[in-house]
């Protein structure tokens, strides 16, 4: 079934190599989910259904848009700075993009109001490899930045996130992207756990070492962020959500440097 392959895919496939095959189903998808029952905003094509993703038991059922690839999460941002923001119509911005992901990368690098530098620690996708603990590069050099689930992977990310407060510019902003249980008040983390299957069961995926909650955002203005919460259900009516397939429930949090 879809659901078994996309499990197998996920545990046992190098993240590397998904992305590079990835690019094979592409061009397959409008052809194979043609429809009109949901809409992916960043390609702006339309398909009968989308495939499922998740890890463990917790796979969700038309997740994953089969053109551009974009899961919830993507979409949401996309909206926000299509709709929301001056991120497509601003005069030049200075960007740094970690751990791109597919459905953004080719898009951003082409859009003419933006030099992207691009970086992660392994990704085929990044111009630079580095750890984001300590990021090689200046401080003060970006108006935008997004670091979008990668928190929840590294050892300490009160450090990661001081280091892309430095990074972006006074006036700059940013959006950080987590695992966010909205029910839960404080981030459940423990470096002592190790295990796979127990970091799967805790923490939602095999290679997590953390999931945030309410204070995710005090996290985030202890690191000098002003935080901005973002909630796309009050600016579009659920119709649209459902057939964005938005994800129910998840505020964006829009990090700034004060000037």
């Amino acid at each position: 079934s879809p659901f078994r392959m996309i499990k197998f895919a996920l545990r046992w496939i190098p993240r590397p190599w998904l992305i590079r095959m990835s690019a094979i189903m592409r061009w397959m998808a409008p052809l194979l989910f043609a429809g009109d029952r949901f809409e992916d905003p960043i390609d702006g094509k339309s398909y009968r259904k989308f495939l499922p993703y998740g890890y463990g038991g917790a796979i969700r059922d038309n997740a994953l848009a089969p053109g551009s690839h974009s899961l919830e999460r993507h979409r949401l941002m996309w909206l926000y700075l299509r709709d929301f923001s001056d991120f497509f119509t601003a005069s030049k911005l200075a960007m740094l993009h970690i751990a791109p992901e597919q459905c953004f990368h080719q898009r951003f690098k082409q859009q003419s109001n933006l030099d992207v530098l691009t970086g992660d620690i392994e990704s085929p996708l990044a111009d630079m490899h580095f750890d984001l603990h300590d990021i090689p590069l200046e401080a003060d050099r970006f108006d935008v930045i997004f670091c979008n689930h990668v928190l929840e992977h590294v050892t300490d990310d009160k450090q990661c996130l001081r280091e892309l407060y430095r990074v972006m510019k006074p006036g700059g902003w940013g959006i950080f992207q987590v695992p966010y249980l909205p029910q839960q008040v404080l981030t459940d983390e423990d470096p002592s756990v190790t295990d796979p299957r127990e970091r799967e069961r805790r923490f939602g995926q095999y290679d997590h070492v953390r999931v945030y909650g309410k204070d995710y955002a005090d996290r985030l203005r202890l690191a000098g962020f002003d935080v901005e919460v973002f909630q796309l259900s009050d600016h579009i009516d659920s119709g649209l959500m459902q057939r964005y397939r938005m994800p129910a429930g998840e505020p964006l949090m829009i990090c700034r440097k004060s000037n």
